[in-house]
């Protein structure tokens, strides 16, 4: 696996079995770790925000979520990517992670949220080891709490933590427990409630065209519109951008 940086946006790639393979021996050594499972929404916060690209940049795996993502890998660097997708790859770990008996926690989300995921694993990963869950106030935590939960899933056993708190709070969550917490964090933010049914997925042919976003703003547009209104066209832009720059330079260098 290697790190491709898109406009000093870092993008770990190879094919998609051999990111749940890694994850998986990661959680087998106790590694902490820090994966970020990247979209255009994540790209965009990480070049309006220099320090949350620094997150990034440091993170231990950056998987290509968004199929944007994947189109300008291939025109830049020539690479056929996989798409790996947090709601792909949060169903397929979890079943790798239930074979190999590999604790989960869960860390964030509602308590409805929690109650419904605890009660779809017990009929979809019935042999799933569950470490533990946890929905934390919707304020930042004290010293004196963060200590006490990071004690919590040290000692939970956890070899995996599930991370719900959405972008960029959970990348940056990740990295400040990176080091602390002896497990493999995944920032899974919106795809645990598809999985779980509290929301539906896109159609396949949505995906494939890279037009998810397209869907899920159908679902909540009073939440979402601004977001993908603004990132959608930064991307758009900075797109186009690249693609003039590299035609730029592939021109330059057939001239000499």
């Amino acid at each position: 696996m290697e790190t491709k940086s898109i406009i000093n946006f870092g993008i770990t790639t190879g094919n998609y079995s051999s990111f749940v393979n890694q994850i998986v021996t990661m959680a087998n050594q106790k590694e902490s770790a820090n994966v970020c499972v990247a979209n255009v929404h994540m790209f965009i916060e990480a070049y309006k925000d220099k320090s949350f690209n620094s997150i990034i940049n440091d993170a231990t795996m950056v998987t290509p979520d968004g199929k944007p993502l994947t189109w300008v890998l291939r025109y830049v660097y020539g690479i056929r990517q996989d798409r790996v997708a947090g709601m792909d790859l949060l169903p397929d770990l979890l079943q790798q992670m239930m074979l190999k008996k590999l604790p989960a926690f869960f860390y964030g989300g509602t308590p409805a949220l929690l109650e419904k995921t605890e009660n779809y694993l017990k009929y979809a990963y019935p042999d799933l080891p569950v470490a533990g869950m946890y929905s934390p106030p919707f304020r930042p935590a004290t010293r004196e709490e963060e200590d006490k939960l990071v004690e919590k899933i040290n000692s939970s056993g956890a070899a995996v933590v599930l991370v719900i708190l959405g972008c960029p709070k959970q990348e940056k969550w990740m990295a400040s427990m990176k080091g602390r917490i002896n497990a493999v964090m995944i920032g899974v933010g919106g795809a645990l409630p598809v999985m779980v049914g509290m929301q539906k997925r896109a159609p396949a042919w949505l995906q494939h065209m890279g037009l998810e976003w397209l869907y899920r703003l159908m679902q909540e547009p009073r939440r979402l519109f601004k977001r993908y209104v603004v990132t959608n066209s930064m991307f758009i832009y900075l797109f186009f951008k690249k693609i003039f720059m590299v035609q730029g330079a592939r021109k330059l260098e057939m001239r000499n």
